[in-house]
């Protein structure tokens, strides 16, 4: 019995070192283990040399951009006024005289422009008479101001009478005389809309008020000159990221050289205006497009990117926009090529069809 109870304890006491030292030994394996590591979080690719894409700025954005000037208004035709006394020989009062018709055209820019030195800019009808773009109607008769919109009303319901009830019901302020009347500083536009991308209404009305307020307390809107010489750091305390402020340095730049001026913008063909102001960095095509229409008042700017424009589109075809609208991809509602297919009998008013 002692042999075998020996035996017994000398087998377990075996036993009990091989797993003393298995353990040991993956205890130690562990020890020696690396801790796992953590995963990076992956990386946005970013094309050397290559800036990203512009902001688009927020639909509630285009009221700010497209507003009137802040600036003084200047002398150029502007209507002047008269003094007269009243019956009861009271102290003169002042009455406007009667707005003064301008030549108009639908390719050109149609609202006055200010400079930044405050004189006004208007586009030259003799180049476009000399170009042959429109500066008369189809019965001959020479367009302006006052008569544009008319004209571009009538045009559109020839086109199609099914317009004339929606065209009854909704005034074109933009294109009406009082719109056409509006001074425009192209570059408190441009800024204001840069100041708008992928924000609210609200919080871009407080930058842009900032802004101002970054160089005249009287709420008048800064010079290209002011803004070029500006340290960026200082122009984010407005409230601007640090590529929109570089976005609206650059863009003071091309105003001081020359690159931009309000009698290129005035004068220049629809298609020069989109391709100078598209090539300006912060500044994207849908963002041009809605400050040539809104602000400059050209009324031939066709949009296939909005979202306004297919949806107006596909339901002027008669399609289904509610079933369309799950649908996904850029042109759900509309090819690019259908759109401007269904919208060239409306040229050169094309952009009066969204306008209305």
């Amino acid at each position: 019995m002692s042999i075998r109870r020996s035996v017994r304890l000398s087998s377990s006491s075996v036993n009990s070192a091989l797993d003393d030292n298995a353990n040991s030994d993956v205890n130690a394996k562990v020890t020696n283990m690396p801790p796992p590591a953590t995963p990076s979080p992956r990386k946005r690719r970013k094309p050397n040399g290559i800036d990203p894409p512009p902001i688009t700025p927020t639909p509630s954005a285009i009221k700010l951009m497209t507003a009137p000037s802040l600036r003084p208004s200047s002398t150029l035709e502007t209507p002047e006024a008269t003094s007269h006394t009243s019956p009861s020989n009271e102290s003169p009062t002042k009455t406007p005289r009667a707005r003064k018709a301008r030549a108009a055209q639908p390719h050109k820019t149609n609202a006055p422009l200010q400079t930044p030195r405050g004189s006004k800019v208007l586009a030259d009808p003799t180049q476009a008479a000399m170009a042959n773009e429109g500066t008369v109607d189809e019965d001959g008769e020479a367009l302006t101001t006052e008569n544009l919109l008319n004209k571009a009303e009538a045009y559109l319901i020839k086109q199609d009478p099914r317009f004339k009830a929606l065209i009854e019901a909704q005034h074109c302020r933009i294109f009406s005389p009082e719109g056409l009347a509006e001074e425009i500083d192209p570059f408190q536009s441009l800024v204001s809309g840069i100041c708008g991308q992928q924000v609210s209404s609200a919080a871009a009305t407080s930058i842009r008020n900032k802004f101002i307020g970054l160089f005249n307390e009287n709420g008048q809107f800064p010079t290209p000159d002011q803004v070029m010489k500006t340290d960026l750091a200082h122009l984010r305390t407005a409230g601007l990221s640090a590529r929109k402020a570089e976005y609206i340095q650059g863009l003071a730049e091309k105003f001081v050289s020359g690159e931009l001026t309000a009698t290129m913008l005035a004068n220049a063909s629809d298609a020069e205006v989109l391709e100078k102001l598209v090539a300006v960095r912060g500044l994207g095509r849908w963002s041009v497009e809605m400050f040539a229409c809104f602000g400059l008042k050209r009324m031939d700017i066709f949009s296939t990117g909005d979202l306004g424009v297919q949806r107006g589109i596909a339901v002027y075809l008669g399609k289904d926009v509610a079933k369309l609208k799950s649908k996904g991809g850029k042109w759900k509602y509309c090819s690019e090529e259908q759109m401007l297919e269904v919208a060239s009998k409306f040229i050169p008013y094309r952009q009066v069809l969204k306008s209305c």
